[in-house]
C-alpha cells in the first residue's frame, strides 16, 4: 500500500491525469479514491472500471479513481472513460518547467545544509553527468550564435515550432507533417513516438526541456491501456505508435471543452501492426533527457521506473524463440509496411541493445529490480555476441559463407543456421568493397538478408553493439559507396531495392514500395542525425558534414520532403509529404551536433567492458570442442 500511495502522490502532483502499471499492487481488487474530502480506500470484488462523477461546483476538485483489475491499477481523471479507455482526459494543473524543478530542488537542499558551497559543487557534478560539457546551469550550451545560423536552419526551426502540439496548454509533441496544401491528412496530424525522437533531441540541445518532459510523461500514461485487435490484446508495457490530441465537449456540459489524448497502438494502422520500437525509443529519449538537463528526478519517479520495467519485461519475456535477438513481425519499426524484415531485423536489435544499456543506467538498485537486472545483463552478453559474430559481413566473411558446408548437426557446427551459399546475391559479390563491411539486415534459419539497412547499422555504432573495428568499417563502407548510400540526397534507407519478381513476392506488389521509392530503397533526410551521431562517436565528423552539405543543396527548396525517389535520390518521393517534421528535425539535430560534438554523448552508449570481456571469452573458446550441456549456469544460443 505504501508503494501505491507514493504512486498516487506523484501522479497527482504532475502533468498527467492517468497512469496504468503492473507490479505495484497485489492481484486483489482494490479501490482508491481522491476527492475534496481526501483519500479513501476500500476493497471490492470488481473486474471493470469504476466510473465516478464529480461535483460541478466551481470550488470542487475533480475525482480521481484507482481501479485494480487482475493486478493492474489505473488512475483516471474525470468521467470520460468510454470506448475501452481510448482517451486520456485533461483536468490537471500546469506542469512545472524543468528549470523550476531543478532550481527549486537545489535551493531547498542548500537551505538545509550549512556548507552551501559543498552542495553546489556536488550538484554541479551530478548535472555534468560525467564528461558532458554544460554552461554552468547543468544544461548544454548548444545554442549557436545568430551569426552562425543559416537561413535554412532558421526556416527549419520556424517549421519545427509550428508543428508543436499542445495539451492542457503545454507542448506535448510535434505532428508528423504540417503541409498546408495537403488536404489528405490521414494520420500525419498525430504525434508519433519514433518521429518525435529527432524533434525531442533538437529541443534538448536547444535547452527547451519542457516539451520533452511532457512527452515522456504523457506517453507513459498511455502505456498500459487496453487495446484490442479482433478481441485480442497485446502484452502490457506496449507503447503506442502515435497519439492525437482531441478537443471534445466536456461530459455533461456542452458549453465547455476539454483535451483528451487518443492513442493508436497499431489497431488503426495500415496492416494493424503494433510498434516494437516505440518503447525502445522512449527509453533512449528518457536517458537523453536526464543527461541533457541533469534532472534525474523524472527517471527516478515510481511511475517512470515501473514504465521502464514493463517495457523490459515485455521484451525479455520467454517464448518459443531460441535466439537472443528480438523476434518481431513485418512493419513493426521505421519500415512499417511489408518489406520482408520480419524475424530478427537489425534495426530492432540495435535499438533493443541501446535501450537495455540505457535502462540499466536508469533503473534504481533495489531488491525488486535485482532479477530484472540479472536477466538484462545476461541478454546483453548473448545479444552482443550473437549480432557481432553472425550479422557481420565483409569480404573475409563473405568468402567464408561462400565455402559453407550445409546440413551440419552438432554443437560445434560452423554453419549454425544452415545457410546455403547459393543465397549470396550476385549484386553483393560485385558491390562489397575490399575495405569496409556492415551488419546484414536479418538472420533466421536458412536465411540471411544481405541488404544494407542504414538505421540498424548506424545505431549499432551509436549503441556500441558493433565493435570499434566494425564501426569504422561501416563508415568506411559509406565512404566507399557514397554514390549508392548518399547520392544526391541523404540517406538511403536500405540498399539495394527489391525489384521484379522479388519485389512482387516480398512486398505483395506494394504500389507505394516500388523499387527505389519509400521504404524500398528510398532516401530519407531524417537519417542525417543518426549518421551524425555515429560519425562524431568514431571521431569522423567529416562524413556527416559532407552528407549535410549534400542535403542543404535542395532540401529547403524542395519544402522538406518525407523521402526521395530513384537510385540516387534525385526526385521528391511520388507520395512524399512535404514539410515532414522528422526531415526538418533530422537536419536541425545534425547541424546542432556538428556545432557542438560533445552534446552527442547524451545519445551514445559507451562500450561496456564486462560485455567485452564476456565476448572475448566466447570467441576464445575452441569451436571444435564439443560443449557439454551439463553444469552450465547460463545457456546462450550463440
Amino acid at each position: 500500500m505504501a508503494a501505491t500511495s507514493e504512486a498516487v502522490r506523484q501522479v497527482l502532483c504532475t502533468a498527467g491525469p492517468s497512469i496504468s502499471h503492473t507490479g505495484l499492487c497485489s492481484n486483489k481488487s482494490n479501490f482508491l479514491a481522491l476527492s475534496k474530502y481526501g483519500l479513501s480506500y476500500r476493497t471490492e470484488n470488481v473486474s471493470w472500471c469504476t466510473k465516478i462523477k464529480s461535483s460541478r461546483h466551481q470550488n470542487s476538485r475533480r475525482i480521481f479513481a484507482f481501479h485494480f483489475v487482475d493486478g493492474v491499477h489505473s488512475l483516471h481523471c474525470g468521467s470520460n472513460l468510454s470506448d475501452r479507455f481510448r482517451s486520456l482526459n485533461c483536468k490537471c494543473r500546469q506542469t512545472d518547467s524543468v528549470t523550476d524543478v531543478v532550481n527549486e530542488d537545489l535551493n531547498r537542499r542548500i537551505n538545509g545544509v550549512e556548507n552551501a558551497s559543498v552542495l553546489e559543487n556536488e550538484k554541479r557534478e551530478v548535472l555534468l553527468n560525467g564528461d558532458l560539457a554544460t554552461n554552468g546551469h547543468g544544461v548544454f550550451s548548444s545554442t549557436l550564435p545568430m551569426a552562425g545560423i543559416s537561413s535554412a536552419e532558421e526556416e527549419a526551426w520556424d517549421l519545427l515550432r509550428a508543428s508543436m502540439v499542445n495539451y492542457c496548454g503545454n507542448p506535448v509533441g510535434t505532428i508528423a507533417a504540417n503541409d498546408p496544401s495537403d488536404s489528405n491528412i490521414l494520420n500525419y496530424d498525430q504525434v508519433f513516438i519514433r518521429d518525435f525522437i529527432p524533434s525531442g533531441i533538437a529541443f534538448l540541445l536547444k535547452g527547451e526541456y519542457d516539451i520533452v518532459r511532457n512527452f515522456i510523461l504523457h506517453t507513459l500514461q498511455l502505456q498500459s491501456w487496453e487495446k484490442t485487435m479482433d478481441c485480442h490484446s497485446p502484452g502490457q508495457g506496449l507503447m503506442p505508435a502515435s497519439f492525437k490530441v482531441r478537443t471534445v465537449p466536456l461530459d455533461g456540459d456542452d458549453s465547455a471543452t476539454e483535451d483528451i489524448l487518443d492513442p493508436d497502438f497499431g489497431e488503426a494502422a495500415i496492416g494493424r501492426v503494433a510498434p516494437v520500437d516505440s518503447g525502445l525509443w522512449w527509453i533512449i529519449l528518457l536517458r537523453a533527457y536526464g543527461k541533457s538537463t541533469g534532472d534525474l528526478s523524472v527517471q527516478e519517479r515510481i511511475d517512470v521506473q515501473t514504465g521502464i520495467k514493463m517495457i523490459l519485461k515485455l521484451c525479455l519475456a520467454d517464448g518459443f524463440d531460441m535466439f537472443p535477438t528480438l523476434l518481431v513481425t513485418d512493419g513493426s519499426c521505421m519500415i512499417d509496411r511489408r518489406m520482408g524484415i520480419h524475424g530478427h531485423p537489425l534495426e530492432i536489435q540495435a535499438l533493443f541493445y541501446s535501450a537495455l544499456l540505457s535502462a540499466r543506467e536508469m533503473l534504481t538498485r533495489e531488491d525488486a529490480s535485482a532479477d530484472l537486472i540479472t536477466a538484462l545483463n545476461n541478454r546483453l552478453v548473448a545479444l552482443s555476441f550473437h549480432v557481432r559474430e553472425y550479422y557481420w559481413i565483409d569480404m573475409r566473411k563473405l568468402n567464408e559463407i561462400y565455402r559453407y558446408k550445409t546440413e551440419e548437426y552438432s554443437y560445434d557446427a560452423v554453419n549454425k543456421f544452415n545457410i546455403y551459399p547459393d543465397q549470396i546475391p550476385p549484386w553483393l559479390v560485385e558491390w562489397m568493397p575490399n575495405k569496409g563491411g556492415y551488419m546484414i539486415g536479418n538472420l533466421q534459419p536458412a536465411h540471411m538478408d544481405f541488404r544494407f539497412f542504414s538505421l540498424g547499422n548506424l545505431w549499432s555504432i551509436v549503441s556500441s553493439l558493433a565493435t570499434a573495428d566494425q564501426s569504422h568499417a561501416i563508415l568506411d563502407l559509406y565512404e566507399a559507396k557514397w554514390a549508392d548510400l548518399v547520392g544526391d540526397m541523404p540517406l538511403k534507407i536500405c540498399y539495394p531495392a527489391l525489384e521484379g519478381e522479388e519485389w512482387r513476392i516480398i512486398t505483395g506488389s506494394d504500389p507505394k514500395n516500388t523499387p527505389w521509392s519509400y521504404h524500398n530503397g528510398g532516401s530519407w533526410p531524417t537519417l542525417l542525425w543518426q549518421l551524425t551521431v555515429a560519425s562524431i562517436k568514431m571521431n569522423r565528423p567529416e562524413i556527416a558534414e559532407n552528407a549535410v552539405k549534400v542535403a542543404e543543396r535542395r532540401i529547403a527548396r524542395d519544402k522538406w520532403p518525407e523521402y526521395y525517389d530513384t537510385k540516387r535520390g534525385r526526385f521528391i518521393g511520388k507520395q512524399a509529404r512535404l514539410f515532414q517534421t522528422w526531415s526538418i528535425a533530422g537536419y536541425v539535430v545534425a547541424k546542432q551536433l556538428l556545432a557542438n560534438p560533445e552534446a552527442a554523448k547524451i545519445l551514445v552508449n559507451v562500450e561496456d567492458m564486462e560485455l567485452v570481456n564476456a565476448f572475448s571469452c566466447m570467441l576464445s573458446t575452441n569451436p571444435k570442442k564439443k560443449r557439454s550441456r551439463k553444469g552450465l549456469k547460463q545457456s546462450f544460443i550463440i
